[in-house]
């Protein structure tokens, strides 16, 4: 399947292997990011959650994927079979892409407090942060001694009280805070570990957010630049962290969103000084 985006040809990647997480279909970000990782030169293995080898297994064939698995983070067992076939595959591994989350539909709406239960949260803080937590411990065994890059996906709801984002934004404030600490355990073993936080984009992810196409359409009217996230400018960030160019940067969440999270208020909500 022919990729959407345009994305920049060379060869930063070239000789890189890694492993990609989180693709759901041609618009994901995790997608976004593989394509131009591919297009530098990048070997990639992709696992995806079980039951989406029928939306995952074409794109990541048109990238010339050398390892396509299914992988249920919240099983160790399946867990160890996935990164036991990364291992199989390519030995060693340079870079990790986290791109998984979850919460339950009912939970992305309305009152936090009202809405959120116990089983909800623990399964969001499950999926969407200690994966991370667990993906980092088995990619960080699979790098060389001279290091690597591990990089995941986050959004602003994290730092602000966004509507209807509700328990994902404590999960991925959760998220946010375990790139720290990894960052903190694995920076004596050369591996650097970053967060993106990407500006609200048309994914799946968002669609299961109630009001999600008023994110969309808010992001953009009140972004410094005035203008949707662009997917290449989220794939060049994660280019950046994952490949050599990132070197020396680790502990960060980088914002990718045209400037959304810089902005106070609208120019039409200020008033006169």
């Amino acid at each position: 399947m022919a990729d959407e985006y345009q994305m920049p040809t060379g060869t930063l990647m070239k000789g890189k292997k890694g492993v990609i997480t989180g693709v759901a279909n041609h618009q994901s970000i995790a997608w976004g990011i593989a394509s131009q990782l591919a297009a530098q030169g990048a070997e990639l293995a992709f696992l995806h959650l079980p039951g989406m080898e029928r939306r995952v297994e074409p794109l990541a064939q048109s990238v010339g994927a050398k390892l396509i698995a299914p992988a249920d983070v919240t099983d160790d067992a399946a867990m160890d079979e996935a990164f036991g076939k990364v291992k199989d595959t390519f030995g060693q591994i340079d870079f990790f892409l986290h791109a998984i989350a979850f919460a339950n539909k009912d939970e992305l709406k309305g009152s936090f407090v009202d809405n959120t239960t116990r089983e909800g949260f623990l399964r969001a803080m499950n999926i969407s942060a200690f994966s991370f937590v667990d993906c980092a411990r088995r990619a960080a065994a699979l790098m060389p001694e001279t290091g690597g890059s591990i990089v995941t996906l986050t959004y602003m709801g994290s730092e602000r009280a966004i509507p209807n984002y509700n328990t994902m934004g404590v999960a991925k404030a959760a998220l946010e805070a375990a790139v720290r600490y990894a960052a903190r355990d694995l920076g004596p073993r050369g591996i650097r570990v970053n967060a993106l936080s990407p500006g609200a984009m048309k994914t799946l992810s968002l669609a299961g957010i109630s009001g999600g196409r008023g994110m969309l359409a808010k992001g953009r009217s009140l972004s410094a630049m005035k203008e949707d996230t662009a997917m290449e400018g989220v794939a060049g960030a994660a280019l950046w962290l994952l490949s050599d160019l990132g070197r020396s940067t680790t502990g960060e969440c980088v914002h990718v969103d045209a400037g959304f999270h810089i902005m106070g208020f609208s120019d039409d909500e200020g008033g006169e000084g």
